[in-house]
């Protein structure tokens, strides 16, 4: 009975499937972006599951290489979980709203598990407007600037998941998707001289998703070696203000709970709670 009330939408459904993600528009940012940039429907692209009550759209599931719920509690994330069952699986994480994720990733674990990691809260956060003066050195990536950045966003990946994202294409699918970042300047970097002379990145974060009222911040990395220089905090209040000045819309960001110093360096920028997400790695 739960898989009936579940279909894959298409074109037909993009005004419905965007007022869902309109009850919350800084915890549904990703998917929301998606819709927006035409995706629905698309051959090629993700799908996106529908759960309907009494004909009424209430509930959606991003489901590509990420399985992203959107309004997914209770039995919309139990019907979503069941139809994921059903067909081979496609995706390789799963993040969204705390809550939605874990209970889809609950009737999930035994046919999909076990998780690489299940991050099970991590602080989403909303910023308008910088509390702190930002860096001036922090901007967009030029397009030239590609080979530069990619070691740096390298870093970054493997840091945050734990495994390089360099595979057998030699990291081609992944610099093409930096290489997009830039082209479409939502790659910001802080690049300074090293002790030769050389161009180095010390600071990048990207916009992993944009809509007309929230632009999603991602990939924050330092430097290792600059780390404890105070670099971090002005370099995201710039950021946050180009999203302000130049999209008219609120910055957001996730973060792991237990990394302590992050999170002080997001409340320092001016960052507030808006809810908890969660992430299952695979």
């Amino acid at each position: 009975m739960l898989r009936s009330t579940v279909r894959v939408l298409g074109a037909r459904d993009l005004e419905a499937a965007v007022d869902v993600c309109a009850s919350d528009p800084v915890s549904h940012a990703f998917v929301s972006s998606r819709l927006v940039g035409g995706l629905l429907g698309e051959a090629g692209h993700a799908e996106v599951w529908g759960y309907h009550e009494r004909g009424e759209l209430v509930s959606l599931c991003w489901v590509g290489a990420n399985m992203v719920p959107v309004e997914a509690g209770g039995e919309a994330a139990d019907a979503f979980a069941a139809r994921a069952r059903s067909a081979p699986r496609r995706s390789s994480s799963l993040f969204g709203p705390r809550d939605d994720v874990l209970r889809l990733w609950a009737g999930l674990e035994q046919a999909w598990g076990p998780a690489r990691e299940v991050r099970r809260d991590q602080p989403l956060m909303v910023c308008g407007e910088p509390a702190v003066g930002v860096d001036p050195y922090v901007r967009r990536t030029r397009p030239d600037e590609l080979d530069t950045l990619f070691p740096a966003s390298v870093a970054m990946f493997t840091e945050e998941i734990g495994y390089s994202p360099v595979g057998l294409d030699g990291g081609a699918a992944y610099k093409a998707g930096v290489a997009e970042m830039v082209a479409l300047g939502r790659s910001f970097v802080r690049i300074d001289l090293d002790e030769h002379g050389d161009p180095e990145v010390v600071f990048k974060a990207e916009l992993g998703a944009v809509t007309g009222a929230i632009a999603q911040i991602q990939g924050v990395w330092v430097a290792p070696h600059r780390r404890g220089e105070g670099l971090a905090v002005p370099a995201v209040a710039a950021v946050v203000r180009a999203v302000r000045d130049d999209l008219g819309a609120r910055s957001s960001l996730y973060v792991n709970d237990y990394n302590e110093r992050a999170v002080h360096v997001y409340e320092q920028v001016g960052f507030e709670r808006h809810g908890s997400f969660a992430t299952v790695l695979l």
